[in-house]
């Protein structure tokens, strides 16, 4: 039995030989003996860059701006229980401003 552990790729590696394939410009042999990478791994990539593509650009814009309130209304949240327990603070102290 052999002791080989499989061969793991980064992100970025992944990224470069999809985008190699997607451009078309070499087969998919000739990427394979370039990247020292399966034929069939690399359409596997292809496939997974092309369907992530559209939720890259989806995402944008309107992902930030729903982060943004939902930031927005968990500050507010914390504003308003501050003011709370401000006000109670200054009832109990017997101090009136």
């Amino acid at each position: 039995m052999s002791n080989s552990k499989r061969k793991s790729y980064d992100a970025k590696f992944k990224s470069r030989v999809a985008l190699a394939a997607i451009k078309g410009e070499k087969t998919s042999a000739e990427l394979s003996a370039m990247y020292g990478v399966h034929s069939t791994q690399i359409t596997k990539w292809k496939k997974q860059a092309i369907a992530g593509l559209a939720e890259v650009f989806s995402k944008g814009r309107d992902g930030r701006e729903e982060e943004a309130e939902k930031l927005q209304g968990e500050l507010y949240k914390q504003i308003g229980q501050l003011k709370v327990e401000l006000d109670w603070l200054k009832k109990k102290s017997g101090l009136n401003y």
